[in-house]
């Protein structure tokens, strides 16, 4: 019988991890992506049974949510098969997803009782929004999906970025609301993938990652969050997470993280994650 690996005495092991599935995406975010994804990329070199192996040994461990991410989660080929064997095995699943294009086997899994969505908005004005993604008609696509999530009951968080002086951030999130949308956060957008204007630094985090929380990228690599990409701690197919969670290098790269000052939410929250970021970061303005 096979003995489900435990975390060792005194180990923290987060709660919320976030699953870099894909680097495919339909749109190409020019000033933004923190993964540099787009319509030619891949998904990685983790295989569909390496991802799972990843989540059963994940919910063991005590993780309770993972969050799909990429690139555009729902593109993978296999991502029925890996939001199921997410949810068979225990956990918590948020889809962090574009919605610019929705098919109805992703309405049925986004339908589940144990299933969120997180998504992002730029603009209550189109060419706003699509020119932060790259991609004509993209807003009038997210906003149209955001209202027919909300009609189906399902729960959606949504982050409004901010790229470029002028932005309707703040209308923005004013139309989310208007629309029923209970959860809206606004960020500014980091040092991270194709928005790094410096060498990325543990200064453009929110100061929460690594607090509960940890990301996993396509070929394995532990990081504090995907913004904190920058931060290997191990491998997650190579090591384990166990390994990972325990070791030194993990350790290291959680304490060199300043963190956030009063006012971010409570480390079991899902509100740093990219879906819903707050502007934790005390320099933000």
């Amino acid at each position: 019988m096979a003995i489900a690996p435990q975390a060792p005495p005194g180990q923290r092991v987060p709660a919320f991890l976030e699953l870099e599935i894909t680097e495919q995406c339909q749109l190409t975010c020019p000033k933004l992506c923190y993964a540099k994804a787009g319509p030619k990329k891949g998904h990685g070199s983790l295989s569909t049974a390496d991802w799972k192996s990843v989540m059963s040994e994940a919910a063991e461990l005590g993780v309770q949510r993972v969050q799909f991410i990429g690139g555009e989660p729902t593109l993978h080929p296999h991502f029925e098969e890996l939001i199921h064997h997410a949810l068979h095995v225990g956990l918590d699943v948020q889809v962090y997803t574009n919605l610019y294009s929705v098919t109805s086997m992703h309405w049925r899994w986004f339908a589940h009782p144990r299933v969120s969505l997180g998504t992002s908005y730029y603009s209550d004005v189109a060419e706003e929004h699509d020119r932060v993604t790259g991609r004509p008609g993209s807003h009038a696509a997210t906003r149209a999906n955001i209202q027919l999530a909300l009609e189906k009951n399902i729960r959606v968080q949504v982050g409004v970025v901010g790229v470029f002086d002028g932005q309707r951030i703040t209308q923005a999130r004013e139309e989310l609301v208007e629309l029923g949308v209970a959860r809206v956060n606004l960020d500014h957008v980091r040092s991270v993938g194709r928005a790094e204007v410096h060498p990325p630094s543990q200064a453009d985090l929110c100061g929460r990652c690594a607090d509960a929380r940890a990301a996993v990228m396509g070929d394995g690599t532990v990081v504090p969050c995907v913004l904190g990409r920058f931060l290997p701690t191990g491998n997650a197919r190579d090591d384990g997470l166990a390994a990972v969670f325990d070791g030194q290098a993990w350790k290291d790269v959680a304490a060199s993280i300043p963190r956030a000052a009063v006012g971010c939410p409570p480390a079991d929250s899902n509100d740093c994650s990219p879906a819903n970021t707050p502007a934790c970061d005390p320099a933000y303005d």
